[in-house]
């Protein structure tokens, strides 16, 4: 990232004429593999000789407490958490990200803030506003959106770690069980992503196939960017 580029206004207090590091973003819906193959990544790109961050939703030590203990509660309103996740994101963004870009590091993000704009527009929110609310976030170098099909979503989540209700769209009521919900919830999802993968450029992995096979393939694209 040779010079930043943000969505919007950006911040503008920050001094942010020298940062050499890449910022490289893996999406997608719950289920599809971001977590496996984050930990591969990092692995790989530590091995090739590269400094290395990994960032994702809710690991802003300023909110992550506050976002934890609602979503237990489930007691906030769809704004205030939507506003919530995007502070937190704000915090990692000028504490976490840009300073170890600027020091050359590789910075791994599980999920950007779009993620946060699907969930929003899913759930009701006006997908202008949301979009308008990240005018602070950087462009990162590149965005690798894993997409796998519903079968193998929740092949993938019963034979793991199972479905739990935010990830099933739950407090939407959509229906009174979480399979049901989780398929009608994913799949909306999965058509914001879409929908965002023309409108920002993602480069779209199929992320149907075995984990070794995805992982290749990003490794191939890793090697050209870090090339630039």
């Amino acid at each position: 990232m040779t010079q930043a580029k943000f969505y919007g206004a950006g911040l503008p207090y920050r001094d942010l004429e020298d940062m050499p590091g890449k910022l490289i973003v893996l999406e997608g819906t719950d289920g599809v593999g971001r977590s496996t193959q984050m930990n591969l990544l990092r692995r790989w790109l530590e091995d090739e000789g590269y400094a290395v961050i990994d960032t994702g939703l809710r690991r802003s030590a300023l909110t992550q407490p506050g976002l934890d203990a609602a979503k237990s509660g489930h007691t906030l309103g769809r704004l205030t958490m939507s506003l919530f996740y995007a502070t937190d994101f704000a915090d990692r963004l000028e504490n976490d990200i840009i300073p170890a870009l600027k020091a050359g590091f590789c910075v791994l993000s599980d999920r950007y803030f779009y993620s946060i704009i699907a969930r929003d527009v899913v759930r009701g929110g006006d997908a202008e506003w949301a979009r308008k609310v990240y005018g602070f976030a950087l462009v990162p170098d590149a965005v690798y959106y894993l997409r796998a099909n519903l079968n193998t979503l929740v092949t993938r989540m019963a034979n793991g770690r199972g479905f739990n209700y935010w990830e099933a769209g739950m407090d939407m009521g959509y229906a009174d069980n979480l399979y049901d919900s989780f398929c009608y919830y994913q799949t909306q999802l999965m058509a914001q992503f879409d929908q965002m993968a023309e409108e920002y450029g993602f480069c779209t992995i199929d992320a149907n196939r075995p984990v070794q096979e995805v992982f290749r393939e990003l490794t191939g694209y890793f090697r050209e960017l870090l090339k630039r």
